[in-house]
């Protein structure tokens, strides 16, 4: 026998019990499904049995983990439903990317119809009802790599040839065999809560979210955003480097420096193209917001530099210097701690002033915020304005015209910018946009801010709630949206990464983040950050930039 203790209660269980069978006996104190376990540590699939006893807790749905485990168990079931009703079009089958409370699906190079995605999903809830389960099973990894090419899926064959280890674990549900770079929910009998929609030239899929987990929401659509996704996807695959295994490719062959150029050179284009839009535009102030670790500062130094080269006088201003002495800083009711990203940290109507007099033409005092201190402070900085000068504004609210009360949205010109990944593991395994941010984010913070990688990840869904809060309910006012994600900068940020994430302890809550983040990262080819340019929005998180960052 074997002591289990859950939720606080010790109970004996033979050995060879498995997870899902305790997670029955303790399902009626989690208000939301039970999909994985946390065995004295580390973060078990539920078919796994007990061999010993120790410390248990589950994982459900509306956690991170468990919804991201259920969200790729739908996309087996998926991959399943092609087989079955459309196997002519799985080798066609990617999905893409994620989209509001949805992910993006299509068929390479063609339309797929309304009657199919009918067919597909009909297909996916009759096996939902049949309460198949997921199966692995351990092959050698030469030999992954013969069943992926002879079932036509490219991209999974070319992710096996660099890796490291000897056997690969496949999945297999009933006669579909795939690769999921994370774990799955027991059976299809899980899989009661998904949707798929016609959307563009492909379709959506949406599951629960972890906020509301026991419904599928109704879906926002966010159409800058999705054009601005398909462009880079559109690239990428022009480029034929669209996932992990073409880049690693790419690398062998010697071209990871004429790669880094070329992205780089993409990227100045596209900041060129916003500088000509704004110098037609004569708008006096632009506004630039984006979440954490976008690469902000360099973008806003790199668009300044482009608006000279339209013959513009730039004047960056922090949103940040603006803000209200420290005491006067409102109070998050659910921490009972000052709000440093609350919308009223800023002095509004201070800056509304300021920059309503700076359009009048005036001459101006420039405050400076003493972030020691806490205090607004005024050091002789002034600044007016002539035909030629444009304010350029940063901040996590720049985008809500709330930050500027009185000054009309057409007098502001409004980008929004983000990392948003457009390359995949391979075609059913997509990298969601957050991961490549906390990475750079993990290796900005160790190296200017002296945080460890756990500190880092214990904060990081805080900071996302205040990006779900602040930022992205204002994204699609913008006037142009900028991808700031470099399709090498995993490969570069690796190597930085990986003694940062093996220094979590394996006893901390952060620690199951980091295995993922190492494993993820295992998928990589590293590339020397020497061939990183000076001037690149990498530099902002590796260190060795030509600008003040």
């Amino acid at each position: 026998m074997s002591k289990v203790t859950v939720l606080g209660e010790t109970r004996n269980y033979p050995e060879n019990t498995t997870l899902q069978q305790i997670a029955r006996d303790f399902q009626e104190h989690y208000t939301s499904e039970i999909v994985l376990a946390v065995h004295n540590g580390k973060l078990r699939e539920l078919h796994h049995t007990i061999h010993d006893g120790g410390e248990l807790s589950f994982v459900t749905i509306a956690d991170k983990a468990g919804n991201s485990t259920y969200e790729r168990s739908v996309i087996f079931l998926m991959v399943k439903a092609f087989l079955d009703v459309a196997r002519d079009l799985l080798k066609y089958f990617y999905v893409d990317f994620s989209i509001s409370n949805g992910i993006y699906c299509c068929l390479k190079g063609r339309k797929i119809d309304e009657e199919t995605i009918a067919k597909i999903e009909n297909r996916m809830q009759e096996l939902v009802k049949e309460d198949i389960p997921f199966e692995k099973d351990s092959v050698a990894t030469s030999q992954a790599v013969r069943i992926f090419r002879q079932l036509g899926l490219k991209d999974k064959a070319d992710l096996f040839e660099f890796r490291r280890a000897s056997e690969t674990r496949l999945y297999h549900l009933d006669n579909c065999i795939d690769y999921y770079y994370a774990y799955l929910v027991p059976s299809t009998g899980y899989l009661i809560r998904f949707k798929l929609t016609p959307y563009h030239e492909g379709f959506l899929l949406q599951t629960p979210r972890t906020s509301n987990p026991h419904a599928i929401e109704p879906f926002k659509p966010q159409e800058k955003l999705f054009r601005t996704l398909l462009e880079s996807a559109k690239w990428h695959d022009k480029l034929g480097l669209s996932t992990v295994g073409s880049l690693n490719n790419r690398i062998v062959e010697g071209g990871a420096e004429e790669l880094m150029l070329l992205q780089e050179a993409f990227l100045e284009k596209k900041i060129g193209d916003v500088a000509e839009e704004i110098a037609k535009s004569g708008k006096k102030i632009v506004m630039i917001a984006g979440p954490s670790s976008s690469g902000k500062t360099t973008f806003s130094i790199r668009l300044s530099i482009q608006l000279m080269a339209q013959g513009l006088r730039p004047h960056p201003i922090a949103c940040d210097d603006f803000f209200r002495n420290r005491a006067e800083y409102p109070i998050d009711p659910e921490t009972g701690e000052a709000d440093f990203e609350a919308l009223d940290c800023v002095d509004r109507e201070f800056l509304t002033e300021t920059l309503e007099r700076l359009l009048r033409g005036e001459k101006v005092d420039l405050p400076t915020y003493n972030f020691t201190v806490g205090e607004r402070e005024f050091r002789g900085k002034t600044l007016k304005l002539g035909p030629e000068d444009v304010i350029i504004l940063e901040g996590i609210h720049c985008l809500n015209d709330a930050l500027t009360p009185g000054i009309e949205a057409d007098r502001k010109y409004r980008i929004y910018i983000s990392a948003l990944q457009q390359l995949n593991i391979d075609e059913h395994n997509r990298i969601p946009t957050t991961d490549g941010r906390l990475l750079r984010r993990i290796v900005r913070d160790a190296k200017t801010r002296g945080y460890s990688a756990q500190d880092t990840i214990s904060r990081w869904e805080s900071v996302r709630r205040g990006e779900e809060k602040n930022i992205f309910p204002y994204q699609e006012s913008c006037d142009v949206m900028v991808n700031s994600a470099l399709i090498y900068e995993l490969s570069v940020l690796k190597p930085y990464a990986e003694p940062l994430l093996y220094s979590v302890p394996k006893t901390s809550p952060e620690y199951v983040e980091a295995k993922r983040l190492l494993k993820f990262l295992d998928y990589f080819l590293a590339i020397p950050s020497e061939q990183v340019p000076k001037n690149s929005i990498m530099r902002e998180f590796i260190g060795g930039s030509l600008f003040d960052v």
